[in-house]
């Protein structure tokens, strides 16, 4: 039997590197090495996949869906029942990256289509990322490479692709921003086919030699007549690219950062694990796999438990997949979808291409309240199979103590690690309850209704905010 360290970690490597998972996850889990659940989480195609026939079957209105809602739902039913936990989770750390909304764009299945593709590259090179990125109609756009043209340049996706997207403020001039727009002239959407009698079809790219400015170009300290693929080349090989993903990286995966447009004044919280991230990159030739190897082995990683803000997808999610109550087709992934908008993540749709503020910055009074009701009503159900499963293990446990019943329940929900005044409230809470009895069906009747008040009362502490 997993000893509880071991428990301890795996459950903080599922938080970050999935949705959570359940206890008796944790336990399988922690019977194989910490390494080998890495690789594990780090090859998905050794999982199925989502059965979109299952999906579709049950949810048809969920394919080709035109409408926001419905493609956020889909999104959310895949986050809560895939079997590829960091697949997942990398695709929505590249959307909020990369983001693109669906306020411009005015197409959610184009946008669902790029969610996709960041599936699909994942775990691969930077380089081929970013190629496919700028290939991609919504990204084009978004950031109107679609009204790009030889002779006439603009500049948004030239400059957003060395602002936001790889090198960060402070690495390159506004001439480098001309050139690199330049270079992507030509880089466009096709033709559409028309809407109507058959619905929506999905855009396409296209690239026209006759639009494309084949000029020389001068870009960061390179000389030649650049296109698209030649200036992510360079951009692929400067120190700051590998800087600014491997903060980007950390402030995802390990522990809460600045906000990003201060990266250029705020130091790294941590910057010897910014080096190590660095050298991972630069080994690897930009391969994304090889530097979340070093991440999620890294000591770094391991000591930063509850150091990161739960987005609002990342909170949805995770307690509903603890509280298995959406597992597999059923209604109601159009409300979860929905909690995340109103807990200020909108997906499909961030505010700007400066994407979300995150961190703290996730949390306003009113935002507070809706996180706090929405874990503290799920996990206050005692109907849920995740709960009754809790209730049966405290059971199974002899927990009767109030000190027991505490214990017992931060440890089956996390393990959690709360501060000692938390500790110290549910504690005079349990106290007050006198604890648990299954002496008889009355009794144990009663107990789990304390264990339901309990368990809503640590999803409605500031602790659980934290992953």
């Amino acid at each position: 039997m997993p000893d509880k360290e071991q428990i301890a970690l795996m459950g903080h490597l599922m938080r970050r590197a999935g949705f959570g998972a359940a206890r008796q996850e944790l336990e399988e889990r922690a019977t194989k090495s910490y390494e080998a659940t890495v690789e594990e989480l780090l090859h998905p195609e050794e999982k199925p996949p989502i059965d979109e026939d299952i999906l579709y079957r049950y949810m048809p209105g969920y394919e080709g869906a035109l409408g926001p809602p419905i493609n956020q739902a889909e999104w959310v039913y895949r986050m809560v029942n895939t079997e590829r936990p960091l697949e997942e989770k990398l695709a929505l750390f590249w959307h909020q990256l990369f983001a693109t909304g669906n306020s411009k764009v005015d197409n959610p299945p184009e946008i669902t289509q790029q969610i996709a593709m960041f599936r699909r590259q994942a775990f691969g090179d930077f380089r081929d990322l970013l190629v496919e990125l700028a290939k991609n109609p919504a990204m084009i756009y978004w950031l109107d490479n679609n009204g790009n043209h030889n002779g006439a340049i603009n500049e948004n996706w030239g400059r957003e692709l060395l602002e936001l997207f790889s090198m960060g403020v402070g690495n390159y001039s506004e001439d480098d921003i001309k050139d690199a727009s330049r270079a992507f002239t030509g880089w466009t959407i096709e033709p559409k086919i028309p809407r109507n009698p058959l619905g929506r079809f999905y855009w396409n790219f296209e690239y026209r030699p006759e639009d494309h400015d084949d000029g020389e170009k001068s870009f960061l300290g390179h000389e030649g007549r650049f296109n698209g693929e030649d200036i992510i080349d360079i951009v692929v090989k400067q120190p700051a690219t590998a800087r600014f993903l491997a903060r980007h990286l950390y402030n995802f995966f390990v522990a809460d950062e600045p906000q990003v447009p201060s990266w250029n004044i705020n130091p790294p919280n941590d910057p010897d694990a910014i080096d190590q991230l660095v050298a991972a990159y630069d080994e690897s030739d930009g391969n994304l796999r090889a530097m979340l190897r070093v991440l999620f082995n890294s000591d770094f990683f391991k000591n930063a438990r509850f150091a990161h803000v739960k987005s609002p997808a990342e909170l949805v999610v995770s307690t509903v997949r603890l509280a298995g109550n959406f597992e597999g087709p059923r209604p109601g992934f159009n409300s979860l979808a929905f909690e995340c908008n109103y807990q200020g993540q909108e997906l499909l749709n961030p505010p700007s291409v400066e994407s979300w503020h995150t961190g703290g910055e996730w949390i306003d009074g009113g935002a507070l309240v809706r996180r706090v009701n929405f874990a503290a009503g799920l996990m206050g159900d005692i109907s849920l199979p995740g709960v009754k499963t809790i209730i049966s293990d405290l059971k199974h446990r002899g927990a009767t103590s109030p000190q027991e019943f505490v214990d017992g329940c931060l440890d089956l929900v996390g393990p959690l690690d709360f501060s000692e005044a938390t500790k110290s409230e549910l504690l005079d809470q349990a106290t007050e309850d006198g604890g648990l009895n299954w002496e008889s069906e009355a009794e144990s009747e009663k107990s789990k209704q304390k264990i339901g008040v309990m368990l809503a009362l640590i999803g409605a502490s500031r602790d659980f905010q934290f992953a």
